[in-house]
């Protein structure tokens, strides 16, 4: 792989402000102990032909030591550093002017805890840009293990051609954090213009799969080879336009080596479909043919010796999501932040550092995705791919839930328990039947300053909270508490009704397929 950024060590000089001394070495240069900054920069041209140099780089980065560059800005604003700056700049113009062409000189002063004093880096190559004064951000780079927390990983501007995420920012333009590759993985950002869309490549081009989720507006970028544990290391890419001309995530090219979108390969249904039912095969009976359905099979003479085994009617009740409630409406209690994780069976358990990915709603009504790189707010609704072939789906609460709930999340692995027909069940904070699906009791609930703030189904759902008697058709559910809150949602989470005037003399239909919401839980019933 080219050579992209340079870096280089000058050594150690008495003073690291001293330009003339960093530029050249006093008398002739065949007899210096060591190379310095005039000596690297004719070294190593931007282009050449044979070996004459016909360009040189003009955009240059000095690391210096931090402690003498905050003694500078301590006692003197930073002259020191702005005088070396433009020191070295009429050096470089006065001693490469023929080699530079229309391109304008910039240095740059940084400072870094790894120096010690008297040492001096340097940095310049085709991937190392120094914005104009003034020059407006381009698009901004972020990347995220989970698609959930995004870190800002940095700017490209119009003029800056060339980017190098990797490993460290020693042999890249910048350096990722928590970076899951190897050390020599790059991935290289190719900026044309503003009209153009970025491309992205990966090197070593065998080592990597690279491909855009259009859905997501980011690209995934996976190892072919397993990590330690087995699994493929995988890092998403974001690239945002900035400022009024943005444009559409799905705008920017795929990668030169794409793969088979995640979304194709074992996906979660998508918005909006309808869950899927038990289908039984068809038969064809005296020319007409038939869909036999679960305990509803048309019935028929069977001939002497004929005999068909239908399957027995059984429903199931799922818990396909969980609803954030409003912290804002339960401040009297005491209670803050109400926090959960996922760990990577999608199994909700408390927030750990083992979760996959985790969610938090505040007393402000803020919601957070959690995960390793800690938490950050999300914008309601959203999506998130936090394994591939994997879509987490974040819904906005329909108008109807507004004042109690701030997020439905559903849930990609739905747990689901058998429920016997014919018999009427009680669900809530204190009845033993569907307790497995109370997974919140795992949940953590805090109040000020952390403290545990007790269970969090004591939150909008009551010890008796409605009653049940599944049959054919769907429920039929009669409301136990005056206080709980009921409501009535179809197939694709949609509002319908609410369910305050259920009674065990009149109980609410909820069809098959549809959900049911009470307290943090939103039930499916399948049949």
């Amino acid at each position: 792989m080219p050579v992209y950024v340079q870096h280089e060590s000058l050594g150690k000089v008495s003073d690291v402000f001293n330009a003339e001394a960093l530029w050249q070495a006093p008398g002739l240069a065949l007899f210096a102990r060591r190379p310095l900054l005039r000596d690297l920069l004719e070294r190593a041209p931007r282009e050449q032909r044979g070996r004459a140099a016909t360009r040189c780089f003009s955009h240059v980065t000095l690391v210096l030591p931090q402690d003498e560059v905050d003694d500078d800005r301590h006692l003197t604003r930073g002259a020191r550093v702005r005088d070396l700056a433009q020191t070295l700049q009429s050096l470089h113009q006065k001693d490469f002017g023929d080699l530079l062409g229309a391109d304008e000189v910039r240095y740059h002063v940084i400072g870094s805890e790894q120096l010690e004093p008297g040492q001096v880096e340097v940095k310049f190559g085709h991937a190392l840009y120094l914005p104009a004064p003034g020059e407006q951000v381009l698009y901004s780079v972020s990347v995220s293990r989970d698609s959930a927390i995004w870190e800002t990983v940095c700017p490209v501007y119009p003029g800056q051609r060339l980017t190098v995420l990797g490993h460290d920012a020693a042999s890249s333009t910048h350096a990722v954090p928590g970076w899951p590759f190897a050390l020599d993985g790059a991935i290289l950002l190719i900026n044309d213009g503003p009209d153009a869309p970025v491309e992205v490549q990966v090197r070593p081009k065998d080592a990597f799969e690279c491909s855009f989720d259009a859905a997501g507006g980011y690209y995934a970028i996976r190892a072919r080879r397993g990590d330690a544990t087995g699994g493929s290391a995988r890092l998403l890419l974001r690239i945002a336009r900035q400022g009024a001309a943005a444009m559409p995530a799905q705008h920017f090219a795929p990668a030169p080596t794409p793969a088979t979108p995640p979304h194709q390969s074992g996906a979660a249904p998508a918005p909006g479909r309808a869950p899927a039912v038990w289908k039984s095969r068809t038969r064809t009976l005296d020319d007409a043919e038939l869909t036999a359905t679960p305990a509803l099979s048309r019935a028929r003479p069977q001939a002497a010796g004929e005999a068909t085994f239908a399957p027995v009617a059984r429903q199931r009740v799922a818990l396909a999501a969980l609803a954030l409630p409003r912290m804002s409406r339960y401040r009297e209690t005491g209670a803050r932040l109400l926090e959960f994780g996922l760990d990577h069976q999608f199994v909700v358990g408390a927030p750990a550092g083992e979760s996959l990915i985790g969610f938090a709603v505040d007393e402000a009504d803020e919601v957070y995705a959690v995960g390793a790189g800690g938490r950050q707010r999300i914008a309601v609704p959203n999506r998130f791919a936090p394994l591939d072939g994997v879509e987490l789906r974040v819904l906005a609460p329909a108008p109807a839930l507004a004042d109690r709930y701030s997020a439905l999340v559903c849930l990609p692995q739905a747990p689901a328990l058998p429920v016997p027909g014919g018999a009427r069940i009680a669900f809530g904070r204190g009845t033993p039947a569907l307790a497995a699906l109370r997974v919140f009791e795992a949940a953590s609930l805090s109040g000020a300053d952390g403290v545990d703030a007790g269970s969090p189904d004591r939150l909008g759902l009551s010890r008796n909270a409605f009653s049940f008697e599944a049959g054919p058709e769907g429920w039929r559910v009669a409301r136990l508490s005056p206080t709980q809150a009921l409501y009535h949602l179809d197939e694709r989470f949609a509002f319908v009704a609410a369910l305050d005037g259920a009674t065990a003399e009149t109980p609410y239909l909820v069809p098959a397929g549809h959900h049911l919401v009470a307290g943090h839980y939103v039930l499916r019933i399948e049949a």
